[in-house]
């Protein structure tokens, strides 16, 4: 068992789950007790043949990916990195970034990835934070010099040690082409030492509700276990899966790809460099996935897709969405475009999963199933820390075979967010219904404050979603020097309808869904589409911008004032 782990650089991680809970969920068969390559390498010995990924390159088998492995491990390993090194990686979604993660987990060592995308803010405040001692990346992510890039931050990052470049390798850097194309590299390479299963494998990152990225430590066992018993959960068993995963490999939705749906389970992982729908559809009709993972923005992108001729989606069992609220309008698009279940995932890197199943019904807006204790066990918790009954709102806490170690190099965040005994809590509200169910009520954080008034954005996002003209929408808080915030819609709108109007909003809001006249949006963005993120999220932040910049210019042009002689001189069309 782990207690503590401290890294080459000083960094330690200390697991607040009580080791005899872990040593429980080892001994039930909820977690293998095994690491992650251990794991992938037994499966690759089973069915060298099946294919491990589909990316925009092709396919590869296990075979072709394990060698990939040992030969990025062996780079590594002659560099000097092992056991006690955090390692950075950043790549676009393919067989690089699996090989990459993999080979830091045979080595034992700490993977700290992190999609293309993230600023350069967020990418010091990552390595720096963590300590990192080596970075493993991609010359180029689309027209982005990965590689490039990052050499002009390591000023900022006194404990990067060596940076590895899958191809051409600016000057400083390790290219590892000589030992991937090398096939004498790493044919006898073994582990060693044995790595602890306990031992942490992966770092997490949050999508920034925080001041800055949190980052959350898991063990090999939390990987394959908690987060791939959830994953089990939704095969019907009788094929190996083969998950297409629409989100980046480096999200925390994203980490069903490498760990859990190649090393645990041994199936194939599809993959796009980006995600557009068109393309996604034709590799679903080429590459016959049974399960999509995505946000519900993707999966209604794709559903509102004309079929295209020869398009063939029968191979579907599921969709599998997460990392927003799942509206009625996207579960019924999806039903009736796919025929198939949408699967309603609540979770976050913080260590927390409840899952609609297959064979439920269509799941209803905040209704996200009953909790599973292979995954998680969840306790709704009153202000004073007592767990209260079946039907009470309350704080949601979650504990189980999932749960992460801790955050790293954040102890501030270790005392607000997990209490003793092992639990994380969300900052969610929510209540356990009489059938046994978990409902999310709302984000106790996201709360627009108006003059003193509590505003749920999530509420009014919920009845926008009835409205028969809107197909998104997103409401967030715009400050306001008289009132401090005031509450913004942005929404897109359903093809071939009139233009929306504030007026026309609040109207459907106040007259036929009784909302309060003090929490109705007092401005209205109309967009082509919402801005996604970098883990496939709508992207919170850029929205806001846009929101600024669209208000703005609306109130300049009321005064009087012409958007092209303003300093900023940006005009939102």
């Amino acid at each position: 068992m782990m207690a503590t782990w401290t890294s080459t650089n000083g960094i330690t991680l200390r697991d607040l789950v009580p080791a005899r809970l872990r040593r429980d969920w080892v001994d039930k068969g909820w977690c293998p007790d095994r690491d992650l390559y251990s794991l992938f390498g037994e499966a690759a010995r089973t069915h060298p043949g099946r294919t491990a990924v589909v990316d925009s390159a092709g396919t590869t088998d296990y075979a072709t990916l394990d060698a990939s492995v040992r030969r990025v491990a062996t780079a590594l390993m002659e560099a000097g990195y092992g056991e006690r090194d955090v390692i950075g990686i950043q790549a676009p979604n393919d067989r690089r970034a699996v090989a990459a993660e993999l080979a830091v987990a045979a080595i034992g060592a700490v993977a700290l990835p992190f999609p293309p995308g993230r600023g350069w803010r967020d990418t010091v405040t990552l390595l720096g934070r963590s300590r990192a001692s080596a970075m493993i990346v991609a010359d180029t992510a689309g027209d982005t010099p990965l590689a490039e890039n990052l050499t002009g931050l390591r000023p900022r990052l006194p404990d990067l040690g060596s940076v590895f470049v899958f191809g051409e390798a600016p000057a400083g850097c390790r290219s590892l082409d000589p030992w991937l194309l090398d096939d004498a590299v790493g044919r006898e390479w073994r582990p060693q030492p044995p790595v602890n299963p306990e031992g942490p494998a992966r770092i997490l990152v949050s999508s920034g509700s925080e001041a800055e990225p949190k980052m959350v430590a898991y063990s090999h066992n939390a990987m394959a276990g908690g987060r791939a018993n959830y994953v089990a959960a939704l095969s019907d068993g009788r094929q190996p899966m083969r998950n297409l995963v629409l989100v980046p490999l480096f999200s925390s939705f994203g980490s069903c790809g490498t760990s859990v749906t190649v090393a645990r389970h041994g199936g194939t992982l599809l993959l796009l460099d980006t995600f557009d729908s068109a393309t996604a559809l034709r590799m679903i009709t080429r590459h016959r996935p049974t399960d999509v993972f995505g946000v519900p923005t993707m999966l209604r992108r794709m559903a509102a897709e004309r079929p295209t001729p020869g398009e063939d989606t029968s191979s579907l069992h599921a969709l599998v969405a997460s990392g927003a609220a799942l509206h009625t309008t996207t579960i019924e698009a999806c039903q009736e475009r796919f025929g198939c279940p949408i699967i309603n995932v609540y979770g976050s890197a913080d260590g927390i999963n409840c899952h609609t199943a297959v064979e439920d019904s269509p799941p209803e807006l905040g209704r996200v199933g009953r909790p599973d204790p292979k995954v998680a066990e969840i306790r709704i918790v009153g202000d004073d820390g007592v767990p209260l009954p079946a039907g009470q709102q309350g704080e949601i806490w979650a504990r189980g075979p999932m749960t992460p170690l801790c955050y790293l190099n954040a102890v501030e965040l270790d005392e607000r967010y997990r209490p003793p005994g092992g639990w994380v809590r969300t900052g969610d509200c929510g209540l356990i219904d009489s059938e046994g169910q978990l409902q999310v009520v709302d984000r106790i954080k996201q709360v627009v404050i108006r003059g003193g008034y509590n505003i749920s954005p999530a509420e009014i996002e919920q009845q926008l979603d009835i409205h028969p003209v809107v197909a998104d929408a997103v409401c967030l808080a715009m400050p306001d020097p008289e009132l401090g915030e005031r509450l913004c819609a942005c929404v897109t709108q359903q093809p071939g309808t009139a233009t929306l109007t504030l007026a026309a909003i609040n109207a459907f809001l106040e007259n036929e869904r009784g909302l309060d006249r003090r929490k109705l949006p007092e401005s209205l963005v109309v967009l082509p589409e919402l801005p996604l993120g970098p883990t496939g999220k709508v992207c919170r932040q850029t929205l806001a911008r846009l929101a600024a910049l669209s208000v703005g210019e609306r109130d300049r042009l009321r005064a009087g004032v012409d958007p092209e002689s303003s300093r900023s001189g940006t005009k939102w069309p």
